[in-house]
């Protein structure tokens, strides 16, 4: 691809705002088109800018040389330009669809005002707006309730409760983060948010959301149960954004279908990031949004080569506060089939827990909670994928060994 031809990406998340900046030092300029009035931002450090930890000016990106402020309300492949909400069009010979997620808003009654317009004091926690929202609202001794218990949930209570909020954290099913974590490190994430104040509740459907003159009162369970709640965190998940890409015509499932060159069913048209899919993968995680990113830019610059086949994504979470940070990671298979081997260390005392699964003498995921020194060494065997030594000696060591981070 010459210098000349046009990339134009619309997005100004992780993933967008990574590939301008990797296709700019490859010689291969490209404009970045965003809808969000902010700085492009880190989304993942959101949690820390609402536990009052960080600023918003420090969990900024580096701005992309080329960055228009706009909606983009349509795709005409035909044409090769996109049009924005003020009427304006911007050519492309290459378009990249970096469009990211929407925060799921749960079928609640009562969670929408007649004017269509979630009530004073419900939050979704997906975006920077989300997060000043909050942030403003919150105060000690706000009785706030986290709708949902998976990754973002947990990280909004806790900066909730460090901020001095009363919290409920309302999860639907049996346990927090469970489809990151297993059993016993589910519980110690649970332990850990009930000593700073957070009151949990599993298996735990709520159905309504009561407002008074506009402005949340309270949420009510399945059971009838309703709980006092000033602040409403809806953390019930996130979507593909695909509307632009499924009025456009291109092949979309969960996410806009890509291959290994993140190209979508348009020759023309890639996309990366949360709004991807890629062999039946929606990742929705940074990690595989920074390598579709690196992978688009190598061959948008010529590179052709260059290749996507996938992620074996690590989901780590640092939980911080008054008193030391909360660690914990997770990849691969945490649930062991039959015939698995398991090799689990805990320590009450210090609340930290490691778990891997072995299958076939190969590494093939872990859960590890607290002292995270040995997540880098087990991260990378897991990686690897290399058969493990059958005396078991260095797993051992892979597992109580503090430096290989």
């Amino acid at each position: 691809m010459t210098s000349n031809t046009r990339v134009v990406v619309i997005g100004a998340g992780l993933a967008g705002v990574t590939l301008a900046r990797r296709l700019g030092e490859l010689g291969t300029p490209a404009l970045v088109v965003g809808d969000e009035e902010h700085r492009p931002y880190n989304r993942v450090l959101l949690a820390e800018v609402l536990a009052g930890r960080y600023g918003p000016e420090v969990v900024a990106l580096p701005e992309p040389a080329e960055l228009i402020r706009a909606r983009v309300t349509g795709i005409d492949r035909a044409g090769r330009s996109v049009r924005c909400a003020d009427g304006s069009l911007i050519a492309y010979d290459t378009l990249v669809l970096a469009t990211g997620s929407n925060a799921v808003l749960p079928p609640l009654r009562g969670l929408f005002t007649p004017d269509h317009e979630l009530p004073e004091g419900v939050h979704a926690f997906r975006t920077m707006d989300d997060c000043l929202g909050l942030s403003k609202a919150v105060r000690p001794g706000v009785r706030a309730v986290v709708i949902g218990g998976g990754l973002l949930g947990v990280s909004a209570a806790r900066a909730l409760a460090v901020r001095g909020a009363q919290v409920v954290l309302a999860q639907q099913s049996e346990r927090l983060m469970e489809r990151q974590l297993d059993p016993a490190a589910s519980g110690l994430v649970r332990r850990h948010l009930e000593d700073l104040g957070v009151e949990v509740h599993t298996e735990c459907r709520v159905r309504d959301v009561r407002s008074v003159g506009g402005a949340v009162r309270s949420v009510e369970m399945a059971d009838g149960y309703a709980l006092g709640a000033d602040l409403v965190v809806l953390a019930c998940g996130v979507r593909p954004r695909t509307g632009l890409a499924e009025a456009a015509g291109l092949e979309v499932a969960k996410g806009v279908v890509v291959d290994d060159e993140l190209r979508t069913s348009d020759p023309h048209v890639r996309a990366v990031g949360d709004c991807a899919q890629h062999a039946g993968t929606v990742y929705g995680l940074a990690a595989p949004a920074l390598e579709q990113a690196g992978a688009l830019a190598a061959l948008l610059a010529g590179d052709t080569t260059a290749r996507y086949a996938g992620t074996r994504s690590l989901t780590r979470l640092t939980l911080t506060g008054p008193d030391s940070p909360f660690d914990l990671a997770a990849f691969g298979e945490t649930d062991p089939r039959p015939g698995d081997d398991v090799v689990q260390l805990a320590d009450a005392t210090r609340g930290t827990y490691r778990k891997v699964v072995v299958r076939d003498d190969r590494l093939v995921g872990g859960v590890l909670v607290g002292e995270l020194g040995t997540v880098g060494a087990l991260a990378r065997a897991w990686e690897g994928a290399e058969p493990l030594p059958s005396d078991g000696g260095p797993l051992l060591h892979l597992l109580t060994n503090d430096g290989g981070s």
